[in-house]
């Protein structure tokens, strides 16, 4: 699922380098074409619909699923919910021998979670299912602080991290996608595991990356909470649909999305976001 987007296309990426074959559910063939180019078997279907993604199922090793992000969920979480029975009816009738499930940080909480409780609800309802599964709780990605190349010429990265200094999980989408191929290729498992992905960072750190890569000072600046509503449109949330995202970022700031939840695994990250603004440079330079 998701080969069109970050993390799926790495996860396909790094399966792809192993010499696995690779499978893909896609509601647009024309962009996921680059894929068909290197061997990846297209299947069409939609997100909200189990015959096709029971189709995708059959007689593969693994699967990797994850829901589409919604940066404005209704109030009751209607549309993940729909994807999540979607999810479990199609599992149900094709079982496969292992699923690896994107998942968050702060999922094991029920509530107060903002846009996060989509997937704490994903992990409720794939916990009745008796396959195993592997649930990937990712921190924030690097990715999201790439506007950064853009707005901080002037030596200011706005975030909603506040403080600045205080750390919480962060990782790059490589990362997990290097992970989740891992978990699907590599050695079988019984029952459900639920691993952490990421390091503690802080957004200062991330500022402090930034410059290297920009070669001037920047400086981490938090937005002031009652201006979170107005930037939030301006990242493209509808006018006054923004409250899971703030109820989000209230929650990683109050320690919600720290590592050392009992019970889990941890994979530290590898690369750095120096690594992902460095990359991203690169690549506009080559298209500039």
């Amino acid at each position: 699922m998701g080969i069109t987007g970050k993390v799926g296309g790495a996860a396909a990426s790094h399966l792809l380098a192993q010499g696995r074959k690779v499978r893909a559910l896609v509601r647009d063939r024309a962009k996921a074409a680059s894929w068909v180019d290197q061997g990846v078997e297209l299947v069409d279907g939609d997100w909200n619909d189990a015959a096709s993604i029971e189709r995708a199922l059959r007689g593969v090793d693994g699967a990797f699923v994850m829901l589409p992000p919604i940066w404005a969920p209704s109030p009751d979480f209607r549309e993940a919910k729909g994807v999540i029975a979607t999810y479990v009816q199609a599992l149900s009738k094709a079982p496969v021998p292992r699923v690896v499930a994107l998942s968050s940080m702060g999922a094991d909480r029920t509530s107060g979670m903002g846009l996060i409780t989509a997937l704490s609800l994903m992990e409720q309802a794939f916990r009745e299912l008796t396959l195993p599964i592997a649930f990937a709780r990712a921190g924030g990605f690097f990715e999201n602080f790439l506007y950064g190349l853009h707005v901080a010429q002037g030596g200011a990265l706005p975030v909603f991290n506040d403080p600045t200094h205080r750390k919480s999980t962060m990782v790059a989408t490589d990362d997990i996608g290097a992970e989740i191929a891992s978990l699907l290729s590599g050695p079988a498992w019984r029952g459900h595991r639920t691993i952490e992905l990421g390091s503690m960072v802080s957004a200062d750190d991330v500022a402090a990356q930034l410059s290297e890569v920009m070669k001037r000072d920047v400086k981490a600046v938090a937005v002031p909470r009652a201006d979170w509503p107005d930037t939030f449109e301006q990242f493209g949330i509808p006018k006054g649909k923004s409250g899971p995202a703030e109820t989000m970022y209230g929650a990683v700031n109050a320690g919600g999305m720290d590592l050392g939840v009992a019970g889990t695994e941890h994979v530290p990250a590898t690369t750095s976001a120096r690594d992902v603004f460095a990359s991203a440079q690169r690549v506009t330079r080559i298209h500039a």
